[in-house]
């Protein structure tokens, strides 16, 4: 905890110094906006979810959102995603860790740990993987930073990469993407039946995210 806590400070009072004092005009990326990301993936099928409230927009500071469902064809699996862009985040528009937006919407965190998934034959990512409960609903939460190609889990490192590609490449957009799937009421391996579905569509999903998030 003494070493989290110290890292996490060196980030921020860094960040802090760094980003506002950089005078250089940060330069838009070229991206393909989300209102183009593809409604079927693989075997994935995408249904669009109400757009989100102007004042939950104004505290989370993104530039680009994507909130939509996706179903297998015999709707035997289904999972929610989020994708959260940043173009810049030298004001203060910084990316929200799940962390703190889901227990705000009265979800308790029930456990968390890190997992990797392949998403290539020669290649895998690690992610964040948080189960969550409201009343009676429980889902399981995947979720990582993604920036200039580079996925990060871990709160503390994704702040470090944005003060180093602050200065190095005078660069600080970045992206959330978030995976969550229902965990069924009732039944033991409801858990490990959402990690198949989560894992999954993951897999299906990360190939296309390059367009949208710019390397």
């Amino acid at each position: 905890m003494v070493t989290r806590a110290a890292i996490l400070f060196c980030c921020l009072m860094g960040g802090a110094v760094v980003i506002a004092s950089a005078n250089r005009a940060e330069q838009p990326v070229a991206r393909l906006p989300f209102a183009q990301f593809p409604m079927q993936i693989e075997e994935w099928h995408g249904a669009p979810q109400p757009p989100m409230e102007p004042k939950v927009l104004a505290v989370l500071g993104v530039d680009d959102y994507l909130t939509r469902a996706y179903y297998t064809p015999d709707r035997s699996a289904i999972v929610g995603l989020y994708l959260g862009y940043y173009g810049s985040q030298r004001q203060g528009d910084t990316m929200h860790s799940p962390l703190n937006c889901l227990p705000g919407a009265g979800w308790a965190p029930l456990s968390n740990s890190r997992m990797s998934v392949r998403v290539a034959p020669d290649s895998e990512i690690v992610v964040n993987r948080y189960i969550i409960q409201k009343g009676l609903d429980r889902q399981l939460v995947l979720y990582w930073y993604q920036s200039h190609g580079r996925v990060v889990a871990s709160e503390y490192w994704s702040k470090f990469y944005l003060i180093r590609d602050a200065v190095r490449l005078n660069r600080t957009d970045g992206a959330l993407v978030r995976v969550i799937a229902p965990i069924a009421i009732g039944s033991e391996d409801s858990g490990k039946a959402a990690e198949r579905d989560a894992t999954r569509f993951v897999q299906a999903l990360y190939p296309t995210l390059s367009p949208y998030l710019p390397l």
